[in-house]
């Protein structure tokens, strides 16, 4: 299957369900449930399970393009990341919870075995949080959770809850790096997101008429659009090296590359597309703030780009590389069929 067989029926799916008035109404607290029975049957959620379990048995490089159509449509649900967790709990063999599953950026657990997950991504859509342990990980029912949103405009985040580890909560016995696997997600749907904000931005540019000629016949403004137009494409190839690989799981060194990258652009391309908007950009009414909150939300969430350089600063000081570039030959970039397949 190649990449347009499994991304144009997931993009047309998404324009169909997700358009802009329906995000708006999930971020303001209508119930996501129409939207994620529709995914459901489409079967998309089941692209990185093991055939073998029913699944279409995909590498996370081949879900990529998926990944970044939900950028791109401003998903108000957490596809990618129940992707992964069905992924890994057929993998496991244990049973898989109904309904959209997120994963914790951030997890913390006291003494006396309470759990909480501040500023969880889709904590108030999510029916299921996956957790990072200290003997492995977790699948907790948010049901059973202290739910608080955290206040932020149409954020689905939430800060999550248990006073004690929840009945019927499942167990994962493999290790996996949760927080460089949510990293190489968020460096995907970042890329979706740039590329929806750039579209905006060129369109605006075009339509929006000062003294007698399109804004974007103007040489400041077709400066501005090529800034963001080469961090969002930055982004994006970042963002695919992130997900490239055999398996359901990237790389670590290499999802600590795209979320460096995609989120420095996020940084960068926020404010220049706000700029080319003008006033009319930051009103609720305008599209735009819809894609550009979400690069403020996913540039922060797994760690931001600070974080991922400073990872990626220290495994070049501990490599044996003569120089950074070898460093990045060697550990950094895959090989073709990594990406593309074979």
């Amino acid at each position: 299957m190649n990449e347009a067989e499994l991304a144009e029926p997931f993009d047309r799916l998404l324009g169909d369900v997700c358009p802009p008035a329906a995000v708006r109404a999930i971020e303001r607290g209508a119930d996501a449930g129409a939207l994620w029975s529709q995914l459901e049957s489409s079967g998309f959620l089941d692209t990185l399970v093991p055939e073998a379990a029913g699944g279409a048995g995909l590498r996370l490089a081949d879900a990529f393009a998926l990944f970044a159509i939900e950028g791109r449509h401003a998903l108000p649900a957490p596809a990618a990341h129940t992707m992964l967790a069905r992924a890994l709990l057929m993998a496991e063999r244990l049973e898989v919870p109904r309904g959209p599953i997120a994963i914790a950026a951030e997890t913390h657990v006291g003494a006396d075995g309470a759990i909480s997950c501040p500023g969880a991504p889709y904590g108030l859509v999510a029916h299921a949080m996956v957790v990072a342990t200290v003997d492995g990980w977790r699948v907790l029912p948010t049901a059973g959770a202290e739910r608080r949103s955290t206040g932020v405009h149409g954020s689905l985040r939430a800060d999550l809850h248990w006073r004690s580890p929840p009945a019927g909560a499942l167990a994962g016995r493999r290790r996996v790096a949760w927080r460089e696997a949510g990293a190489a997600l968020a460096a995907a749907l970042l890329a979706g997101a740039l590329q929806r904000v750039l579209g905006l931005t060129v369109a605006f540019a075009n339509e929006r008429i000062q003294f007698g000629r399109s804004i974007g016949k103007f040489q400041a403004i077709q400066h501005q659009i090529a800034v963001l137009a080469e961090h969002a494409v930055a982004a994006h190839m970042a963002a695919q090296i992130g997900c490239s690989g055999d398996g359901p799981l990237p790389h670590p060194l290499r999802a600590a590359l795209a979320k460096a990258r995609a989120s420095e652009a996020a940084a960068i391309a926020a404010p220049t597309a706000h700029a080319v908007h003008g006033a009319i950009g930051v009103t609720a009414e305008l599209d735009l703030q819809l894609y550009t909150r979400r690069l403020h939300e996913l540039r922060a969430d797994f760690g931001a780009e600070t974080h991922w350089n400073r990872v990626l600063g220290r495994a070049l000081l501990d490599s044996n590389a003569p120089c950074a570039l070898d460093f990045m030959r060697s550990a950094l970039l895959p090989a073709h069929d990594e990406i593309r397949g074979p």
